[in-house]
């Protein structure tokens, strides 16, 4: 049989061709679409678009914490632990404390005496894994055990930012977790409000809790101008003298121990006798209180740790003191401890309320100090423990003690 070699040539080049074709008609089509895509767009805003797709798809978040340090962190978080004194407290004032999977050495302690008001809140606390000891030396062996997505990292009150972010990025390295750190804060000046308020707004955003975190600001910003609105037209000759003994500071301390810059006394405009110490915490001399001699003293009953009643008791039998004004006319009053771990903030607005009403009754008439304790108390931490905070100290808290 004779085969024409001529038409099977012609075949398989018509094929080629025909495959080449649907090959140029694909790729046009491919092109096409995506120009129609692209149609009216910029290149920077195609960037845009495929970067967002990426994020997208990595399910990551670029953020800035408070110190300025850039840290990618999952999207969607729900495994936290906190580093650092008072970090826990404003993940609780977040209404974020179910996201935690471990605590450190002090918030996992069972203290017989503790002025921390989210701890009672939330007793559940002291039974998660420990991931270190207290005041942020955390063991990065046992974090990397629990797992958690990222680690929250707190400042000390009034702490340079440079040894907080450096402690972060080495933790950060030692962990492969993503540290987001940032300074407490306090209310005692502009500069740290904004601080503590940057500070909430970090973490509400890695915890998705972002509109609880304006709640908070809100909440503070519309006491403080309560308490302030209450007494500003006080003339200055008609404003009374003030003292805060006792106050705690890593521990309990005697009569001595003080706040220059006392916010409750701020906001309510008392003049406070030991301004001109300063704004941080001080040690004064005994001899100092005498000469101010105040109308009033007011007691943090943290005090009350230390061996014979503390402060209570120095103004009760130190005879260098028994002459002062307000032990003699019996204005010595007590109040919530609020230095505990770093600042219990819902017991500095409680206790200016209290105080308020000791000074200036007629400015306050419409307020019950224990009643308006629990009400700032539920709002932060979610329960009213007043009782069980006063409680511990002999429920000597909002109440004349000499």
């Amino acid at each position: 049989m004779k085969v024409n070699y001529n038409n099977k040539l012609y075949k398989i080049i018509f094929i080629g061709v025909l495959i080449a074709a649907l090959v140029v008609v694909s790729g046009c089509a491919d092109k096409s679409a995506s120009d129609k895509n692209q149609e009216g767009s910029s290149p920077s805003e195609a960037s845009e678009v495929s970067g967002a797709d990426k994020a997208v798809e990595s399910g990551e978040l670029t953020i800035a914490d408070g110190f300025g340090r850039e840290v990618t962190i999952p999207e969607s978080v729900e495994r936290v632990v906190c580093s650092g004194a008072g970090c826990l407290r404003y993940l609780v004032y977040l209404q974020a404390q179910d996201h935690v999977v471990g605590v450190d050495s002090m918030d996992q302690k069972k203290n017989e005496l503790d002025g921390r008001p989210y701890v009672y809140a939330n007793p559940q606390l002291k039974n998660y894994p420990l991931i270190g000891e207290a005041r942020g030396k955390d063991d990065p062996e046992k974090i990397i055990e629990i797992n958690p997505q990222v680690i929250l990292k707190a400042s000390m009150i009034g702490q340079l930012a440079a040894p907080t972010a450096t402690e972060a990025d080495a933790l950060q390295d030692k962990t492969d977790i993503p540290v987001v750190s940032f300074p407490y804060g306090s209310l005692n000046n502009e500069t740290q409000k904004a601080e503590m308020y940057n500070s909430l707004r970090v973490m509400g955003k890695v915890v998705g809790k972002q509109e609880r975190a304006e709640e908070v600001i809100d909440y503070i910003n519309a006491t403080m101008k309560d308490l302030e609105n209450r007494t500003a037209d006080i003339p200055e000759s008609e404003r009374k003298t003030v003292y805060i003994g006792g106050v705690g500071l890593s521990g309990a301390h005697g009569i001595i121990s003080t706040e220059p810059a006392y916010a409750p006394f701020l906001w309510v405009n008392a003049k406070n006798v030991a301004a001109g110490m300063g704004t941080d915490h001080a040690d004064i001399a005994k001899e100092a209180l005498v000469d101010w001699d105040p109308e009033y003293i007011f007691v943090d009953v943290g005090t009350l740790q230390l061996g014979n009643e503390g402060a209570v008791g120095e103004l009760k039998n130190d005879t260098s003191l028994a002459g002062l004004s307000a032990v003699k006319n019996k204005k010595v009053y007590g109040v919530i401890p609020y230095n505990f771990y770093s600042t219990n903030y819902e017991s500095v607005l409680a206790n200016a309320y209290f105080i308020g009403k000791v000074l200036y009754p007629d400015r306050f008439k419409d307020i019950d100090p224990e009643a308006k304790a629990n009400e700032i108390y539920t709002f932060f931490v979610g329960k009213p423990v007043f009782s069980d905070l006063n409680g511990q100290y002999n429920n000597t808290g909002f109440k004349q003690i000499l």
